[in-house]
Order: structure tokens, then sequence, then C-alpha cells
């Protein structure tokens, strides 16, 4: 799919669609194919390689020049729902800066792309590009963070079910937000160097105020790293934790069933004894029946007695 947006005028940064490409437009290709790939290189002069990149999902996050064409890839955040769940994961997005225009390429329409359509950027003008590729940069930043609070927040949801639950769905849960987790800490330390950088290239050195702007972004991503690791390292605490607790819980059930056997088995063995064909003590007397069961309750009770003092029903 191609988009081609372009500002309205120098003041006002409302985005119009166009059908052809004009220079200082915005052109945005979700999971192009291969004819539009060819369309829009040959009419951007961009090399082919720069716009198949960031469609391969296990793509680094890089920065490649040749001649007047700069190309950018980071990874973003991605929410997916999963088995009726709410899961995490990244993909590459590529950033093409050009003389005249610039081109994103993702494999999925995003929603940090979709802020820009919709107005939601204040002072975003297409045709200020390197400004641009930092208010992305910016807005890929700010949605880690929001995703990572969102992780912390349904991981403290799901530790209140496991103080209840005994089964294995929650601990599968927390599992899938680990995976997250390591997902975001291996994509966000890829785009620390990238940005890292970014800081060297002589288009980021004409403006001081985008060199701050993206200093910014650099400490908020480091920020994001910061706070991978220590949600990482809760959420494996967690998970031991709670698998700890499921064992001994279990524990605990197979010794009250255990004892609760025990305290069967007693009335079994004497009502076995008494059933043998052979002369038996008291068969004789009209109140058998009433001594033997007195004796087999005195005898269970008695080893229930001990069972509780050793702790065996709870």
């Amino acid at each position: 799919m191609i988009q081609i947006y372009k500002s309205v005028s120098d003041v006002d940064p409302t985005l119009k669609n166009l059908d052809n490409i004009e220079p200082g437009c915005w052109i945005n290709l979700v999971a192009p194919s291969d004819e539009e790939l060819l369309l829009i290189s040959k009419k951007t002069s961009v090399p082919i390689e720069f716009l198949r990149a960031p469609l391969d999902d296990e793509e680094a996050s890089r920065i490649d020049i040749e001649d007047t064409n700069m190309l950018v890839i980071v990874d973003i955040p991605f929410t997916e729902m999963e088995d009726n769940s709410l899961t995490y994961d990244t993909y590459p997005l590529g950033i093409i800066h050009t003389e005249n225009e610039l081109i994103t390429v993702c494999l999925k329409n995003s929603k940090i792309l979709s802020d820009f359509t919709y107005g939601k950027i204040k002072s975003f003008f297409s045709f200020k590009k390197s400004r641009f590729i930092l208010q992305i940069l910016n807005r890929v930043s700010t949605y880690y963070l929001i995703y990572l609070r969102q992780i912390d927040k349904k991981s403290l949801m799901i530790e209140k079910r496991l103080h209840k639950s005994m089964k294995n769905r929650e601990l599968i849960q927390l599992h899938s937000l680990e995976k997250s987790l390591v997902y975001f800490s291996t994509s966000l330390k890829s785009n620390e160097i990238t940005l890292e950088k970014m800081l060297k290239l002589e288009i980021m050195q004409k403006y001081e105020e985008d060199k701050d702007v993206l200093e910014d972004v650099i400490i908020e991503n480091k920020q994001a790293i910061e706070m991978t690791e220590i949600y990482s390292n809760i959420l494996a605490s967690t998970m031991d934790f709670f698998a700890s607790v499921i064992s001994n819980n279990l524990n605990i059930v197979m010794k009250g069933l255990a004892s609760l056997t025990i305290l069967l088995a007693i009335p079994t063995i004497m009502g076995g004894i008494y059933g043998m064909n052979i002369r038996l003590p008291l068969q004789d007397s009209p109140y058998a029946f009433h001594i033997v069961m007195g004796v087999t309750m005195g005898v269970a009770l008695l080893v229930a007695g001990m069972l509780y003092k050793k702790d065996m029903f709870s």
C-alpha cells in the first residue's frame, strides 16, 4: 500500500493526500508489493535494496548512506492479539531521507505513523525531513515507554490472579510478557547504537535544536532500556516465586490426601479382618459390631490426632 502526504503550507501543518509524488512529500509504504517498490524506486531514485531492507522482520537497526539517500532502520514496538491475550513484539521501520522526499517503509501499519496522519503531532511539516525523522524517533521512544507501563500493569494483574490460582495459564502469560521484554531490550539496545551514530551525521549538525531533540530521544531510549531491565528482573523473580508457591500448594494437597488415605485405611483393615470366614473374638457377642466400630473409631481418632500434631492436614 502506498500513501502520499504533504503539508498544506509552511504555516499550516494539515496533511493532504496526493496522487503523485511531489517535492517535500511523505511517502508511507505499508507491506508494499514488489511492483509498488519498483515504482517508488524508479520515481525517487532510491535503491531498491533500501526499500526492501525494512521488510525483513529480522533486519537489525542501522544507518546506511548511498549518494544523497540515507536509510535509517529502527525497531518499533507493536501490540498483537494472540489467544485472546495482548502480546508485544517489535518490527523494523525504515526511514529513507532523499533530496526531495521522505519515505517510510514497514511491514505493518503502525500507531507511531498514524499519529502523524491523524494530526496528533505538533509542529509537524512533511517537508522538514530531518525534523520529521527526529519526531518519528521520539514517538518510537514514547510508545516503548507506554507499552512498558502496560506490561507492568498487566503483570501485576496476573500476579493477583496467581495468588488464588494453581493453573499454568497465568504462568504462561507471565512468560509471554517476559519474552516481550526480551524483544524490547534487544531492539532498544540496537536503536541506541543507531541513535548515537545519528548524532555524528552532518544532517543532524545543521540545526542546534535538532541536535537537542535527538539527545532527548537518546535519553528516553536509555530510560526505556533501564525500565525493560527492571521489569525483566521483576518478572523473572515473580515467575520463580509463584512456581515455588504452586509447587508448595501441590505438596499441601498431596499431604492432605495422604492423611485422608491413612484414616480411610483403618476401617477398611478392621472390616477386612472381621470379614474373614474364621472364628474371631467377640463374634458371638450381641455387641460385637458396636465394640469393633468403637475400637475402629478410637484408633482412627488416635491416628488423626498424631497426624494433626505433625501438621499433615495443612
